[in-house]
C-alpha cells in the first residue's frame, strides 16, 4: 500500500493559539529550545514501539478512512490509490495526492480556473494537516527524519522526531511523550508556523477502527479542544463508501 508523504501544516487554529499564548508576555515564559537527544538504535526501538502501540499491521491494511477534523473539514481518504475528498460548507474537492491535481464543486456547481485551483490547494493543505494529526506516529521513519531519545526528569525517555526535508513545513520537530506501552500521551512541537518552541498538545481518547488501527480523537492544544469525529475506517474504499466510485472524476484527468 502506498503511504502518504506530506506532513503537518498546523492550520489557522495554531495561529490563534500563538496569539493567545503570546499575550501579556506569555511568549517568553513558554518558549523553549528544542531538546538535544541521543540518536541511536535504542531511539529507533522507541519509535517502533510507538508505531506498534497503534497497531502497525492494522494501519497497513486500512485502505480507507473517513473523518471530520475540528468540525471544519470532512475527509474521505482512499489510501490505496492516494486520493482524498475534502468537503466543507458546500464545497467539495477531489485531489489526486500523487499529482496534486483535482476537481472541485461549490454547491454542486463545478469550479473552473483559479477558483478550482484554489479549492484544490486548500483541500490538499487541509488533508496534509488533518491526516498528520490522525496518524503522525506512523511517519517516524519517513525519508528525511531523525529519531532521538530525550531523557525526562522522572527517568523516562521521550522520542524526538525531526523532519529535515519534504512535506509542507520541512524543519519541524516533535517530542513524543509516551506511556508505559509506547502509546503517545502528548507531544511538544517546534514548528515554523508557531513561534513558540515546545507548544504542547495531548493525544487522548483513543478509539479503534474496524481494521484494528488506533486513532486519538482528542487533542488539547492550549485553549483549543481539537476533536476528530465521524471516524470510520475499512480495509477497502468499497467497504466504507458503497455505490459508485466517488473518485471517478479524478480518473478522467
Amino acid at each position: 500500500m502506498k503511504t502518504w508523504t506530506k506532513r503537518l501544516a498546523i492550520g489557522a487554529g495554531a495561529l490563534t493559539l500563538a496569539g493567545v499564548l503570546m499575550c501579556g508576555g506569555g511568549f517568553v515564559a513558554l518558549n523553549e529550545p528544542a531538546p538535544v537527544g541521543v540518536s541511536d538504535a535504542a531511539a529507533d526501538t522507541l519509535a517502533n514501539e510507538m508505531i506498534d502501540s497503534v497497531d502497525r499491521e492494522a494501519w497497513a491494511k486500512t485502505g480507507a478512512v473517513r473523518w471530520t477534523y475540528a468540525e471544519r473539514y470532512t475527509h474521505l481518504w482512499d489510501r490505496e490509490r492516494h486520493f482524498v475528498r475534502v468537503t466543507q460548507d458546500g464545497r467539495e474537492a477531489l485531489v489526486d495526492l500523487n499529482t496534486l491535481q483535482g476537481v472541485a464543486t461549490q454547491d454542486g456547481v463545478a469550479l473552473e480556473g483559479t477558483a478550482k485551483d484554489q479549492a484544490v490547494q486548500e483541500a490538499y493543505e487541509a488533508w496534509a494537516n488533518d491526516s498528520f494529526w490522525l496518524g503522525a506516529m506512523n511517519k517516524a521513519f519517513d525519508p528525511g527524519t531523525t529519531r532521538s531519545r530525550v531523557a525526562q526528569p522522572d527517568g523516562s525517555e521521550s522520542l524526538l522526531v525531526q523532519y529535515s526535508s519534504g512535506g509542507v513545513t520541512p524543519g519541524d520537530a516533535y517530542l513524543w511523550h509516551l506511556d508505559e506501552n509506547g502509546r503517545p500521551e502528548s507531544w511538544q512541537m517546534w514548528v515554523s508556523i508557531i513561534p513558540i518552541g515546545g507548544a504542547g498538545a495531548s493525544w487522548e481518547d483513543w478509539v479503534q477502527l474496524s481494521t484494528g488501527a488506533w486513532v486519538s480523537t482528542r487533542h488539547q492544544l492550549g485553549p483549543m479542544d481539537i476533536r476528530v469525529t465521524d471516524l470510520q475506517g475499512a480495509e477497502t474504499l468499497e467497504a466504507l463508501e458503497s455505490g459508485a466510485d466517488p473518485f471517478a472524476p479524478l480518473l478522467a484527468l
